[in-house]
């Protein structure tokens, strides 16, 4: 096949003419051509090489450059990348806000601290049509096949949901008293710790390189359990410190989780088009929601929070350390992947903490037990960030095969 290359550039090539440069690269490439004197050929390897000054071979056999088909057009005149539609913007921004969901976060309570009379406009029939649309949004994106999905991970689902409604509700518990933490602030705790996993753990897990699809089947399966568990254990736990309205919860529950999240996934399997129009929009209204609803909590307790603010920020901080920590190493003494581990850790150390801030104004009469709610909202949101960074620097064996 050389042979043949060699009488072909023998027979038919021409030396290069003595053009400008800019003339040159303006060839197409199929038509530059040669010197024969410049070339050498190697039986040995079988290449037909160009001498130049270069030390570096112009290899006929291997080329790093994809040559275009024989149709004339120079290198110039390749099509550019296609512009974004509008859509696509929109989709691309509201990934971006998505993404940083702790700086607005954070943003959030710091102006409801600096400046409490910022959200005097929030009303707690406004923090209800906050979170549903919220709920509706999560979803709106589950279908009957992420359903029939769980069926096929059931060890580490049920490890989850496990997991979930034990290690954050007895730390809640433990810290607690180990902090001696008041009464209205341990109970806001506890709400917090008896709350199901938080949508924000999905867009976490995917950063960390964790299994997103037991992460969102996770957060559906604690969500819709919540009308059950949350106000169950709340009570169980609580009830030492102030007097808990189990069926009030129950019904808050399920107006504000249980029925948006059905009617968002009977949107999503029954009006793919309505649904693929607002999806892209829902994130940010989530993010935003829960920015606005945290600001309002701290807002509304601000004096008291710059008195003790530290030893709830502690609490909150040793609350979702203990749930990434357990949460991690339960996984894996049951001997769930180190992916699947991620996930479980992240969806137990990550709250629905607006579901608590929500629920502590409706049922609460102290506003201050929502604080431990707001302040838990940051704080799982920095450390699940952080998490994340360190664990996407390692992939899982299983990703790396």
């Amino acid at each position: 096949m050389a042979s043949a290359i060699s009488l072909s550039l023998l027979n038919g090539a021409t030396p290069l003419k003595s053009n400008s440069l800019h003339k040159s690269r303006l060839t197409p490439l199929h038509l530059r051509t040669i010197s024969c004197s410049r070339l050498s050929y190697s039986p040995s390897s079988r290449e037909i090489s160009l001498k130049t000054q270069s030390t570096v071979p112009i290899s006929c056999r291997r080329s790093r450059f994809d040559f275009v088909p024989r149709c004339g057009i120079s290198s110039n005149d390749l099509p550019t990348e296609k512009k974004k539609s509008f859509g696509e913007w929109v989709e691309f921004v509201g990934e971006a806000v998505s993404t940083a969901f702790p700086i607005w976060v954070s943003l959030g309570c710091l102006l409801g601290l600096m400046r409490p009379s910022t959200f005097n406009w929030v009303t707690p029939n406004w923090t209800i049509v906050g979170l549903t649309i919220t709920m509706l949004g999560m979803g709106m994106t589950l279908t009957l096949d992420d359903l029939r999905g769980a069926l096929s991970m059931p060890k580490e689902l049920f490890a989850g949901f496990l997991l979930q409604y034990s290690v954050m509700p007895l730390s809640a518990f433990f810290v607690s008293k180990l902090l001696n933490l008041p009464p209205h602030y341990a109970a806001g705790l506890i709400l917090v710790g008896c709350c199901p996993g938080g949508t924000a753990s999905n867009i976490v897990t995917y950063i960390a390189r964790g299994n997103v699809a037991l992460s969102v089947l996770m957060t559906a399966a604690s969500t819709v359990s919540a009308v059950i568990m949350t106000p169950l254990l709340t009570a169980k736990l609580a009830k030492q410190y102030i007097t808990v309205d189990a069926l009030g919860l129950l019904m808050s529950t399920l107006q504000v989780v249980l029925l948006p999240v059905l009617a968002g996934a009977f949107l999503n399997q029954y009006f793919k088009k309505l649904v693929k129009f607002v999806s892209p929009v829902m994130p940010p209204i989530a993010v935003g929601t829960v920015a606005i609803l945290c600001g309002y909590a701290i807002g509304q307790n601000a004096s008291a929070i710059l008195m003790s603010g530290k030893q709830v920020v502690l609490a909150s901080c040793l609350l979702h350390i203990s749930g990434f920590l357990f949460g991690y190493l339960f996984s894996r003494i049951l001997g769930i992947d180190v992916a699947s581990s991620r996930t479980i850790s992240i969806e137990v150390g990550m709250q629905n903490s607006v579901l608590g801030v929500v629920l502590a104004t409706q049922h609460f009469g102290n506003p201050l037990t929502a604080v431990p709610c707001a302040v838990s909202s940051v704080c799982h949101s920095i450390l699940g960030s952080v998490l994340a960074g360190i664990w996407r620097r390692s992939a899982p064996k299983q990703l790396e095969d």
